[in-house]
């Protein structure tokens, strides 16, 4: 694979249905909302305690309509003649309009590099891997690592999404899977393990610069056969992943966002410790699939007077506080067991259930890319809503009380929450994140009856959740019996996130 031809896959070159322009039926849900019926393919499931329906792969088929599709024609720049090497330029047209780079909406033609394996030395082989999944999980498993060190959960989650975008679309290049965003010419005769290690190392080391990823890199692909098959996954590899680098050039997510308190008041946001607010540079972030970060902007914090408001205080009150009496044991426990870095404990669930799912490489890397980019660009949407509202921590809503103008609220100077995090209540991103990556995984397999198996870290214990709606009730009561949040919150958030993951799974 001397060079590789690649386009940007987006929503206007898929069928379009109830979350875009045209209506197409959807298979009978679980809850009250529909989904797209989509043309899949069928995988066995593993064996569970409860009737399962079989995966679906595929949410949305691609390039259904292949009219519409806009195929490049190829000009060769720097090569000096005819051989492999240089830049292969893409050029795209339908009634001389150029595409380009700076309009991913669209369908883009991006240079492709014609890369070989050079400079890599040789090494001992091991079994090559086929329809194994073991390259995805390796290293989605390595990228957790390395983007989670000394960063928090949300921005980490963002890079999570972009990184699990390059082995989609990398397996996809494989001719196993769709693409979630670059089409490449399919090449079946590459290594998986060389294109998907290549893929996500080129990404880390471009997006975390201090990864220290080179050593990992030259051990895994140590393993694979020396041969076409390594140099062509190596190639592949590269060519996805620069693709990827290109789109997300400037995205934001490695500015430097100045924060300007705005005059306190009731029910204004302050800082809860003398550090930059956590995250605050998702305010500026381009989504990786929704169209804008307020596209689904919720209503915002309760009225400050209302009895609902003044419901959720007393509830976080009582049972939020740091020496709480009415708080259990085992309420408090569920606090501590989900104050883990959420990124790294939902990576390591989703990884556990493509292992109990015997999901092949192509499943697995379309359902983390799916539950990564849809919990991603639900943190996007959750910050932006959280630094429009700036809406007051409980723990300044308690102490402050007598300044809310509710006669049924109570100030309490000396309350102090059990857990804190510095960035505003409204809307939860717990609750963001969870409803994101619950949505697509209910996307994904069709159904909400889905056996999750997760495990903190903070508590050294695991637990076992029969379905979906299940993680998202126990994570909405840890974080108010936290002291961190009101239940309006925490219900908004899940509304956000459920709402981000049903528009991406629409269109992928």
């Amino acid at each position: 694979m001397s060079s590789a031809g690649i386009r940007s896959v987006s929503a206007r070159s898929r069928p379009r249905g109830k979350y875009s322009s045209g209506s197409a039926s959807r298979p009978r849900s679980t809850t009250s909302s529909s989904w797209r019926r989509s043309r899949s393919v069928t995988v066995s499931w593993l064996p569970m305690t409860y009737p399962s329906p079989p995966v679906r792969l595929g949410l949305v088929r691609r390039f259904a309509n292949t009219s519409n599709v806009v195929w490049p024609q190829t000009v060769r720049r720097g090569d000096g003649g005819g051989g492999g090497g240089g830049v292969v330029s893409f050029r795209c047209s339908r009634g001389n309009v150029m595409r380009s780079l700076s309009r991913p909406a669209t369908l883009l033609i991006v240079g492709a590099l014609a890369l070989t394996g050079a400079g890599l030395s040789p090494m001992p082989s091991v079994a090559s891997a086929s329809a194994s999944a073991s390259p995805v999980l390796d290293w989605s498993r390595i990228a957790t690592q390395t983007i989670v060190a000394g960063r928090p959960p949300a921005s980490s989650e963002v890079l999570l999404g972009i990184v699990h975008i390059a082995i989609a679309d990398t397996v996809a290049g494989l001719g196993q899977g769709q693409p979630f965003r670059f089409a490449v010419r399919p090449d079946r005769k590459a290594s998986a393990a060389a294109a998907v290690a290549t893929a996500t190392y080129d990404v880390l080391r471009a997006r975390v610069p201090a990864s220290g990823l080179d050593g990992t890199y030259a051990d895994y692909l140590a393993g694979v056969p020396d041969g076409g098959a390594k140099t062509r996954g190596i190639t592949l590899g590269r060519t996805v992943a620069a693709a990827v680098l290109a789109w997300r050039a400037g995205d934001g997510l490695d500015n430097t966002v100045p924060y300007k308190q705005p005059p306190l008041g009731p029910g204004v946001w302050e800082p809860t410790a003398p550090t930059p607010p956590v995250d605050i540079v998702l305010t500026q972030v381009r989504p990786l699939a929704l169209r804008y970060r307020a596209q689904f902007r919720p209503g915002g914090p309760d009225p400050l007077t209302g009895k609902r408001y003044a419901r959720d205080v007393a509830e976080v009150a009582s049972l939020g506080r740091k020496d709480s009496t009415t708080r259990t044991a085992k309420q408090s426990e569920s606090a501590m067991f989900w104050s883990e870095q959420t990124a790294q404990q939902w990576s390591r669930a989703l990884l556990q259930l493509a292992t109990d799912r015997h999901l092949s490489l192509g499943a697995a890397a379309q359902m983390l890319a799916l539950v990564h980019v849809s919990a991603g660009d639900s943190v996007i949407a959750c910050w932006d809503a959280k630094f429009h509202y700036l809406s007051w921590r409980p723990v300044h809503a308690i102490q402050r009380a007598d300044t809310d103008g509710n006669p049924r609220t109570q100030a309490d100077p000396t309350w102090q929450s059990l857990l804190n995090v510095n960035h505003p209540e409204y809307p939860s991103g717990h609750a963001c994140f969870t409803a994101g990556a619950a949505g697509a995984l209910r996307a994904f397999f069709h159904t909400s009856n889905l056996r999750v198996v997760m495990s903190s870290v903070v508590t050294n214990t695991t637990r076992v959740y029969p379905d979906l709606s299940a993680v998202r009730s126990d994570v909405r009561e840890a974080r108010i019996v936290s002291g961190l949040h009101f239940r309006h919150s925490m219900n908004d958030g899940d509304i956000l996130g459920t709402q981000v993951a049903r528009w991406i799974a629409a269109r992928h």
